[in-house]
């Protein structure tokens, strides 16, 4: 037979417990990354085929003039602006790649402020070269990028999701 104060002790161990799982579920979501949209008022008339990568390039001509959303891993650098497939299986070459061309005129802005993709905020730009990133455009066969050694291109970009 159990003695009243060891039923009370077993209540607070037991409501202890739970409290420390519930703070450490909590702590873990509070770190989870924070998707952040920029995105322009461009193209907001239009509908958006949302599309995989592989498939995507495997039918480009088929996405001629269209607008499409897809996924896959930005990587930039000197006189490169690329989406590329963010498997490790595929192959990640310029002829196999989508040149990203991003217009003045579809200016991207962090939802829900005056905060555009490509300036200077809280001390330093937002990284996007490396990442995987969701994209919305319209898809242009004949710009091939720089140097004419990507698959085709995709311009009038309006939604970027990292």
């Amino acid at each position: 037979m159990a003695l009243p104060h060891q039923k009370q002790s077993l209540r607070y161990l037991t409501l202890l417990s739970a409290l420390l799982v519930l703070m450490a579920v909590l702590t873990l979501q509070s770190c989870r990354h924070q998707k952040k949209v920029f995105a322009s008022n461009c193209n907001i008339d239009k509908n958006f085929k949302q599309i995989g990568f592989k498939q995507l390039m495997d039918s480009l001509a088929n996405y001629d003039q269209q607008y499409v959303e897809v996924s896959g891993k930005y990587e930039e650098d000197k006189e490169q602006s690329a989406l590329v497939c963010d498997s490790m299986l595929m192959d990640h070459s310029n002829k196999n790649a989508l040149w990203v061309d991003f217009s003045q005129d579809c200016p991207l802005y962090l939802s829900g402020t005056h905060i555009g993709l490509f300036e200077y905020n809280d001390g330093k730009f937002t990284q996007i070269t490396n990442r995987s990133i969701t994209i919305r455009g319209m898809i242009v066969l004949h710009n091939k990028g720089h140097l004419k050694q990507y698959k085709g291109a995709i311009e009038r970009v309006s939604l970027i999701k990292l």
